[in-house]
């Protein structure tokens, strides 16, 4: 039997704080075998990602303690000077991280950060270093290799930052590589691309990979044996496809019930309620199809040829030499009661659309009404009072909350703006909207940092229905969320939908959790809407080469479909920018059937 690359036997993991020591990771016991991949799965706050900082030797030693033992190749790591575990990280050990702009020098171009390991760890001079990066480069298919090594990382794409972070992982051809959570920021297309990325260098190479994330899609798409961590402990780990198909404990049966199964919607015409498994018992909810929240016929959102377009550059004498198009003619309906969802990759313009409606940016022409007021003509005051009748729950909660007000007074601030209640009403009026969203009124006196992302999620929710809205714009507002809290707040949405009428315009990435939650669908393009139609003509019958390129590219949870998927073509977003005065073509539209229509697909497509 091969040696494994990686043993952890009894790892614990205890941290510093005014109490004294609290452990958070409590004996943990795994290995990895040469070109194996094993995945450590669970929740924010499980201990994932400590346990691969402790691997690492990246924990402050003042205010951490790691005891157990963990072997690289048979060599103790924990025994280690810091000037001999320098020498090894980089080199048999490399890390990928979630967030690649926070790990690359922003100062430095790309080129110069890969050519720095290769020097230190490897010796080369600064010839023959730049000349194996222009390799690496484009042994992770980045296009135009010479010359993206002259860039910054700020002008490449998200995507593309990842894979320079693979690259410069990989240039020592390290015995093991770490990835902490390397997908979780990307789009399903670009995401895919990288997974596939791993996996084939993983082969070539017979890397052993230690792969986190909470993505149980990710994790059947890639791992050989999974670990499921809970507060800090294994509560169950084995073969993937054991795991998957016949899960032992509660919590595991939790995670993977919540997990959006794309296809879960197929026969039904309305949104449905997440099924889900209570992680200490088991017990099991079904998911339920809603009943009809439709009322009337007439829009009660209608936008019309909407262009948003930002200035960027100008000349020596301040002229605007070009213009970011972010959002290009677009236009859509929205009745009251239901549910439009926006999905497309970063950079489509999306969330331009959003803010572009509720005028927190301002369009550069088109038409937004609101129950048959134009918006877009409205003076300040005006816009102010319409905006009692739309509200905006962002991605990230905790930058929405003033982290030195109480929820409490959070919540109330858009009811004192606009007059709505005051005194004893108030405070009636704040807990009943705690309530509304499953958390105690009492909570109403705790600070932002003293809740959960999911429960401070929930309190957004309930600050933008004290004025009670008509429409909500949701910008990835379950994005950021662990998979069983992203479930449990899509369901409060469907509720609360379902009880007071409320229309959704639900922006998204994740097709999965849009096919549970729209009654219709717009695909986004470089700022244009290339397809829109109902949500089972989209997922059922895809017309536009873009949406079906989207589709194909969502991890499937399930072990035994790993490999069925094409591979995706590795390629960026094209630019948005162009030069002022530049129109764009003229769009064809064809009805393929009722209410669906698609953007007749441009030569670019067709030779896809």
């Amino acid at each position: 039997m091969t040696d494994p690359v990686l043993s952890v036997a009894d790892l614990r993991v205890a941290f510093r704080g005014r109490r004294g020591w609290t452990e958070v990771v409590h004996g943990l016991d795994f290995d990895i075998a040469p070109g194996e991949t094993v995945a450590l799965v669970g929740e924010s706050g499980s201990g994932k990602s400590v346990t691969s900082l402790a691997v690492m030797r990246l924990l402050d030693p003042a205010a951490s303690r790691i005891t157990g033992s963990v072997r690289l190749e048979g060599r103790d790591l924990l025994s280690l000077s810091e000037g001999a575990m320098r020498r090894i990280r980089g080199d048999r050990v490399a890390m990928i991280f979630q967030e690649p702009m926070t790990s690359l020098n922003p100062s430095m171009k790309i080129g110069e950060q890969i050519a720095e390991v290769l020097t230190t760890h490897r010796g080369m001079d600064r010839q023959k270093a730049m000349a194996e990066t222009v390799r690496l480069l484009e042994r992770v298919r980045i296009p135009a290799a010479k010359r993206r090594m002259l860039e910054y990382p700020h002008q490449s794409s998200g995507g593309m930052r990842q894979r320079f972070m693979i690259a410069m992982a990989l240039a020592c051809r390290p015995r093991l590589l770490i990835a902490d959570e390397p997908t979780t920021a990307l789009d399903v297309t670009v995401q895919a691309q990288i997974l596939e990325l791993i996996r084939e260098l993983q082969a070539e190479e017979q890397m052993a990979v230690l792969f986190i994330t909470h993505d149980m899609g990710v994790v059947a798409e890639v791992a050989d044996r999974t670990l499921v961590m809970l507060r800090g402990d294994a509560v169950e780990q084995g073969l993937t496809a054991a795991i998957f198909a016949h899960p032992q404990q509660p919590y595991t049966r939790a995670l993977l019930a919540a997990v959006p199964r794309l296809g879960s919607m197929a026969g039904t015409g309305r949104p449905a309620r997440f099924p889900l498994v209570d992680a200490a018992t088991g017990a099991a909810s079904p998911g339920t199809e809603l009943p009809d929240t439709l009322r009337g016929t007439a829009p009660l959102l209608e936008v019309r040829g909407l262009t948003t377009r930002y200035d960027a550059g100008t000349d020596l004498l301040g002229r605007t030499q070009a213009r970011v198009h972010a959002v290009e003619n677009v236009s859509f309906d929205i009745r009251q009661g239901e549910t439009l969802a926006l999905v497309g990759e970063s950079g489509c313009g999306k969330s331009s659309t959003g803010r572009s409606i509720l005028r927190l940016t301002q369009p550069f022409s088109g038409s937004v009404r609101l129950d048959g007021t134009e918006l877009l003509e409205l003076g300040r005051p005006a816009l102010r009072r319409m905006r009692r009748q739309m509200q905006m729950i962002f991605q990230d909660p905790f930058a929405s909350l003033d982290p030195r007000r109480r929820v409490g007074d959070a919540i109330a601030e858009p009811m004192v703006t606009h007059g709505l209640a005051r005194g004893s009403e108030l405070k009636d009026r704040v807990a009943d909207l705690l309530a509304q969203v499953g958390l105690s009124p009492d909570m109403a006196r705790r600070f932002p940092n003293e809740f959960s992302g999911g429960q401070r999620q929930r309190i957004c929710i309930a600050r933008a229905l004290g004025i009670a809205p008509k429409l909500i714009v949701a910008d990835e507002a379950v994005s950021a969320l662990d998979v069983t809290v992203k479930a449990q707040v899509v369901n409060l949405m469907l509720d609360l939908q379902a009880e007071l009428g409320l229309s959704y315009l639900f922006i998204s990435h994740d097709m999965a959790v849009v096919e549970r939650i729209s009654h219709r669908v717009g695909v986004m393009y470089l700022g244009e809407i290339v397809e829109i139609g109902p949500r089972e003509a989209i997922f059922g019958a895809p017309a536009h080469p873009y949406t079906q390129r989207l589709l194909q590219a969502i991890p499937v949870p399930d072990p035994a479909l790993r490999g069925n998927r094409p591979a995706g073509e590795l390629r960026e977003l094209k630019s948005p920018l162009h030069p002022v005065g530049y129109q764009p073509p003229a769009r064809e539209w064809r009805e393929v059937s009722p209410g669906h229509q698609v953007q007749v697909a441009g030569p670019e497509w067709q030779a896809a």
